[in-house]
C-alpha cells in the first residue's frame, strides 16, 4: 500500500454515508469514525477513506481490495442496491491482467467507484 487514507467533499453527506456504509459492507469496510461533518472507513480501527459535505470535484475512480470475488459479487449488488448504477459488472478485466476480477458502480455525485480481486480463481 503506498496510500495512507484519502478524502474527498461529496454533495450531500447523508446520502454518501448511506451509499458507502452499504456498499463497502461485503468487503468488511465500516465507519469507523465520524466527527465535524466527516466520515472515515476503513478496516478495524483505522480510517483510510474520508468524506465531507462539501463541493463535488470532477468524479474520480476509486477502487477498493476485495479478498476473493465472491466479495467482488456481493460488493456490486449492495452497491447497486444502495443506489448505485452500474458501470461494469463483475468479471475478469483481461486487459489489465489475466486474474483482474472487478465490479464498477457510479457512486454519489458521478464518482466510479470498484471492487477488485487480483487473486486467480
Amino acid at each position: 500500500m503506498i496510500i495512507d487514507h484519502i478524502g474527498f467533499a461529496l454533495s450531500d453527506y447523508d446520502a454518501a454515508k448511506r451509499f458507502f456504509s452499504a456498499a463497502l459492507a461485503p468487503l468488511g469496510i465500516t465507519l469507523v469514525m465520524e466527527f465535524n461533518g466527516n466520515a472515515g472507513y476503513g478496516k478495524g480501527q483505522k480510517p483510510e477513506l474520508w468524506f465531507s459535505k462539501g463541493s463535488a470535484a470532477a468524479p474520480m475512480h476509486i477502487a477498493f481490495v476485495a479478498e476473493n470475488r465472491e466479495q467482488v459479487r456481493a460488493f456490486h449488488v449492495a452497491a447497486l442496491a444502495a443506489g448505485g448504477t452500474d458501470n461494469g459488472a463483475p468479471g475478469i478485466r483481461e486487459k489489465y491482467h489475466p486474474d483482474y476480477y472487478g465490479a464498477f458502480v457510479i457512486g454519489p455525485d458521478g464518482h466510479n467507484v470498484e471492487a477488485v480481486c487480483h487473486a486467480p480463481q
